[in-house]
């Protein structure tokens, strides 16, 4: 594939969405495009405008509170894994994290867990909820602030 292919199938695939640089490096050395012309090309994704790691991880975090239900320590390890800088890591967290819907999303995934360790002794019910949740990348305080609100809500005898 020649240099001119490659800038040209990268500037489409980044056309459709935002890539990661990283992502486009592994995508040139697959092709086998020289170490050089690489350069040259992620260069020109960058001056005009296709390729933007920070716009990247704006987008990655949007979509994966969103639609993936992801907390932002995951986020953040996914982020890191992808070479992006950690300055855009954090202000792509505070920019595209609501707290209140952050909250209402850990809240709406336990409760759902909950379905499924309901049946179990309290205590191993409780513990799953929280592993279930640190495994989502949710935050420890905010894990146990959520297990209490939805342990509470499940164990409410209705007439309180």
């Amino acid at each position: 594939m020649t240099s001119e292919q490659a800038l040209s199938r990268l500037a489409a695939l980044c056309s459709r969405g935002e890539q990661a640089e990283s992502d486009l490096r592994d995508k040139l050395r697959r092709w086998q495009v020289a170490p050089a012309e690489a350069e040259d090309i992620i260069r020109r994704l960058k001056d005009e405008k296709f390729l933007s790691d920070e716009r990247y991880a704006h987008a990655f975090v949007r979509d994966k509170v969103r639609f993936n239900g992801w907390g932002r320590i995951k986020i953040a390890h996914a982020l890191r894994q992808k070479h992006i800088d950690s300055q855009w890591i954090e202000q792509a967290l505070v920019d595209e994290v609501d707290e209140a819907a952050y909250h209402d999303t850990l809240l709406h995934l336990m409760q759902g867990k909950l379905r499924s360790v309901s049946s179990r002794e309290p205590q191993a019910a409780r513990a799953a909820l929280l592993r279930f949740a640190a495994s989502r990348g949710f935050e420890s305080d905010l894990c146990y602030r959520c297990l209490d609100e939805v342990w509470h809500a499940h164990n409410q005898p209705g007439d309180e």
